[in-house]
């Protein structure tokens, strides 16, 4: 029997996304009579409070860009977005590469969208290559639940060498995502390196994924990042790994007796779970929602998005300042000759600066 797409129907068709086309028509002149229409910000406004994702995501590739015209649209978008902003729950999840933050994030994200209702946000950071500065941005291939959910919204993003892998823009993104009706937010980190500070300082819960075995029970060198955890959990706890994945948590545990009792008051849990089997996870998500009732009622919810605007505020001025001296093209001249002064030995590191701030001081004059 002749298969339907060699008869003599289909001759002269090509399929393109399901709709049949001439195939005399050259696609690429026939996609040029469509080109997209260039949006105002009106239009990226109107479309995000509307909820359109699509919309959306463009607005977000326009936060994310270097180009000055298309910051100059991001910021007045921004600007009319934030006031309706704000009414989300921030999760940042972080943890070791390998510890399963993928899966699990998944198995998060239908369990909360099942059980609260609402809309679900997931911005995952993909570590960008330093050689390339390419990344490949496969969280979404790993979200397989999520991916294909109508209430959720997942935007990988390259870190470019970040600070805590957290892409500089993921604080503007959740406005965005926060106007378009997304009450709930995961930032998902590259994994833990130097500092997550620029996670913590954007979610309202910080969740740490571990792995038993690894040694990072005992080890003081995560001492900082496990200050910063709200929740540790230890993932993997199925098969013959329940019992290490149990006396892992013990030891975490013990660990978290040694911190001082964080500013929010309330005592970090250590719990077990499966991202692969999905057990364990109910248990995970009222620990969370349990610190959402605590910092709440006392009144550190509101204290600590205040304290991370006025955080970001001045961080927003350190960025603006170190652009504003590097892309002057005075000191950009003048930085090539007072390195080789100092590669020479001809001056001091300090007095190499201060001689270049001084310079560009002057030039603002």
């Amino acid at each position: 029997m002749e298969h339907p797409e060699n008869s003599s129907e289909y001759a002269g068709l090509v399929v393109n996304q399901g709709v049949e086309q001439p195939s005399s028509v050259n696609p690429y002149l026939q996609r040029s009579r469509f080109a997209r229409r260039k949006l105002t910000a009106d239009d990226y406004v109107k479309g995000i409070l509307e909820g359109n994702s699509s919309i959306l995501g463009q607005a977000v590739t326009l936060v994310e860009s270097t180009n000055p015209e298309h910051q100059r649209v991001a910021q007045e978008v921004i600007e009319r977005c934030l006031p309706y902003s704000g009414n989300s729950v921030r999760i940042g999840i972080s943890g070791v590469p390998g510890a399963g933050k993928s899966t699990s994030i998944d198995e998060f994200g239908i369990h909360v969208l099942k059980e609260y209702g609402g809309k679900l946000a997931v911005l995952a950071i993909d570590p960008s290559s330093e050689r390339t500065k390419g990344s490949i941005l496969g969280d979404k291939t790993r979200m397989e639940k999520l991916s294909v959910h109508p209430d959720s919204f997942i935007r990988p993003s390259p870190s470019a060498g970040s600070l805590g892998g957290v892409a500089r823009k993921t604080r503007e993104t959740i406005i965005l995502c926060e106007a378009a009706g997304y009450d709930k937010i995961f930032v998902e980190t590259v994994g833990v390196g130097q500092s997550e500070t620029a996670c913590h300082s954007m979610v309202d819960f910080f969740l740490l994924i571990q792995l038993a075995g690894t040694g990072d029970e005992l080890q003081g060198i995560k001492r900082g990042i496990m200050e910063m955890a709200d929740g540790i959990i230890i993932n993997k706890c199925d098969g013959n790994n329940v019992d290490k994945c149990q006396l892992a948590a013990t030891q975490f545990r013990n660990a978290l007796h040694l911190f001082p009792m964080p500013e929010s008051g309330w005592a970090p849990q250590v719990l077990t779970y499966s991202g692969f089997y999905g057990f364990g996870i109910k248990e995970v998500w009222d620990m969370v929602y349990k610190y959402f009732d605590y910092v709440k009622e006392t009144g550190y919810f509101e204290y600590r998005r205040n304290e991370q605007a006025k955080y970001w505020m001045y961080e927003s001025i350190n960025e603006q300042l170190r652009n504003s001296f590097f892309q002057n093209e005075t000191i950009a001249t003048m930085l090539k000759a007072e390195e080789q002064s100092v590669l020479a030995g001809q001056k001091t590191s300090f007095v190499a600066a201060k001689q270049l701030l001084d310079a560009y001081f002057a030039l603002l004059h």
